[in-house]
């Protein structure tokens, strides 16, 4: 142990780590097969009681609200930083520190220009809102309605145009995070916007980055949520799993427009 963490402040990441990391990954894998492929099955053997159904809502319904209070604190950092820390930094109030600490620095947001520029360079420039995050704000809004039209093709016992809408609002999906990845890498490697280009930087890639993650997981509902469809294991009236995901979605897509409205337009 005390190797491992010899060379783990040396820069490098031992092998044990990894592996375990690895197990652990394959190991959660393997209980939420198992877990959700249970609650499946004993669904199509039609076990599940009014009551379980409506345990399944409601956990639903707390699961999404702890993603919620989530976002909810990156918000709160970013609001944090933006209406208090900086102008702190700046001079402003009683708690200003500017005149003590850097001399010259002037409190402005977004913060290209840190305080201490050698030691956390700033940012060159932003991302353009109206460009290439818009384009993603219509891709995800137009995901929410083609997911809202399979739902009630589902509802309307249209298999066909079941599939066909949750098949767009997944192409729609892979599409978001192409352009994504592509805005990182024009961030990266044109406008020196990093995780380590002071707080505007860190902010961005929290918030950002983490919605990425959480369209990946929504994503993977809306891809299986496919094959059961195709598999037939809903009904018009029963397809909890449909609408469990389609909440998810929904959700991550309001999250996307506070983060368009508060991170790159404003």
């Amino acid at each position: 142990m005390a190797q491992i963490i010899h060379q783990s402040s040396q820069g490098q990441v031992g092998a044990l780590p990894v592996i375990l990391a690895v197990v652990a990954a394959f190991l959660m894998l393997y209980m939420l097969f198992g877990w959700f492929g249970e609650v499946v099955s004993e669904g199509l053997r039609g076990l599940n009681s009014e009551q379980l159904k409506r345990s399944f809502r409601i956990s639903m319904g707390w699961f999404i609200f702890s993603e919620v209070m989530f976002f909810a604190a990156f918000f709160g950092a970013l609001f944090y930083a933006r209406v208090l820390s900086v102008p702190w930094l700046g001079g402003e109030g009683d708690k200003g520190v500017s005149n003590m600490l850097w001399e010259g620095f002037v409190a402005h947001w977004p913060l290209l220009k840190t305080p201490d520029m050698s030691l956390f360079p700033g940012a060159m420039s932003t991302i353009e809102a109206w460009k290439l995050p818009f384009f993603n704000t219509v891709l995800l809004v137009v995901s929410s309605l083609t997911l809202t039209l399979s739902h009630h093709a589902l509802r309307a016992k249209d298999k066909k145009g079941t599939l066909l809408w949750l098949g767009i609002t997944l192409a729609l999906g892979v599409a978001f995070m192409c352009v994504q990845i592509y805005e990182y890498g024009h961030a990266y490697g044109d406008l020196n916007l990093t995780l380590e280009s002071g707080i505007y930087g860190s902010t961005f890639f929290m918030l950002t980055g983490f919605h990425g993650l959480h369209v990946t997981l929504g994503g993977i509902m809306l891809f299986v949520m496919y094959w059961r469809v195709k598999a037939d294991h809903f009904t018009p009236d029963d397809h909890f799993g449909f609408e469990a995901a389609a909440w998810y979605w929904h959700f991550v897509d309001v999250v996307w427009l506070l983060l368009f409205t508060f991170v790159y337009v404003i």
